[in-house]
């Protein structure tokens, strides 16, 4: 691979870091990313900025359930959803001054549990750090993302009012009712003056993909590609079924790369996932790496790589 080809400025939209409990008490992998190496693997491979923020399961919900694959809120160590988790990692971040500023740091929210006070949480942190959005992945929580038409919507208030915007976890499965992509659509279309990411590629469902072609809030990122052109390549229900399913040859994650660029060319953003580009669990195992993630992006062309790897970031960004 040719590291000299993409420039350093090269921004990974998708990263998490910390712990994720429920994913090592039930025996998935990945489960945890330092910041500190976030940014050294990042580093080996070209990339400048990371858009960053925790792990989906949050000290608001019993650890104890969670051990057992139960979500439950009731006997948890802390009230409020990710007050912990966010500050944490703003804490790591600005831990190390030489490499903080190139977080660009995302605070995770909870739709259902305690909107109002994880309002007042965000609003304290934000006094004390810079922060570029927020983020929600409702599905390993167990959190209907449709709370944020109803309850919820506090939290999009508060991202109005904040110019935030908002990254959103996407599924198509027919066995997650937290996270559907059509749901999601419906709360951008609400919502036209917050900038909205519907991540992983919508899962590759046409409809939706075109929808966020004729908004203007809206964005795709393309995180864990490798691993989901494999499961499409198997007809997995986590991916949009062959007769909804942007039409490309998923035996070629570079190819499929291309086309949704040439197709979206300023709605797509590249991202990684890190560490999920990889993702096992008892009955799926999907391994890919940071470096094979890179490789796909750096096989486009210059200008696109351009295009989807900072400038439609920045303008999702703002």
């Amino acid at each position: 691979m040719n590291t000299e080809r993409t420039p350093l400025s090269v921004i990974d939209a998708h990263t998490h870091i910390g712990v994720d409990l429920k994913c090592y008490f039930q025996d998935w992998a990945p489960y945890a990313l330092g910041w500190a190496e976030l940014v050294e693997m990042g580093s080996g491979l070209g990339l400048g900025e990371f858009v960053v923020f925790p792990m989906p399961t949050h000290l608001g919900l019993n650890l104890a359930a969670a051990r057992v694959g139960e979500v439950t809120a009731e006997g948890a160590l802390e009230r409020v959803p990710y007050a912990f988790e966010n500050r944490r990692m703003m804490q790591e971040i600005t831990r190390v001054p030489e490499s903080a500023g190139r977080a660009l740091p995302l605070w995770m929210f909870d739709p259902l549990r305690e909107p109002r006070l994880q309002c007042e949480a965000l609003r304290v942190l934000s006094e004390e750090y810079r922060c570029s959005g927020l983020k929600v992945q409702a599905t390993i929580i167990r959190s209907p993302i449709t709370q944020l038409l109803g309850e919820g919507g506090c939290l999009l208030d508060l991202a109005e009012e904040k110019n935030w915007p908002v990254l959103i976890h996407t599924s198509v499965h027919p066995e997650d009712p937290w996270s559907q992509v059509s749901d999601i659509l419906k709360i951008a279309e609400s919502r036209p003056n917050i900038r909205f990411n519907l991540a992983h590629s919508c899962r590759f469902d046409r409809t939706a993909l075109d929808r966020i072609a004729e908004l203007p809030n809206a964005w795709f990122d393309c995180s864990a590609h490798v691993i989901h052109c494999q499961i499409a390549v198997k007809d997995h229900p986590s991916v949009a079924s062959p007769s909804k399913r942007f039409v490309s040859d998923y035996r070629d994650p570079v190819r499929v790369l291309a086309d949704l660029a040439a197709a979206y060319p300023d709605k797509l953003m590249w991202g990684s996932d890190a560490p999920f580009y990889s993702y096992c669990e008892r009955n799926l195992q999907l391994v890919s790496s940071y470096h094979r993630e890179v490789a796909v992006l750096r096989a486009l062309d210059e200008k696109t790589v351009q295009r989807i790897g900072i400038q439609n970031t920045r303008a999702f960004l703002g």
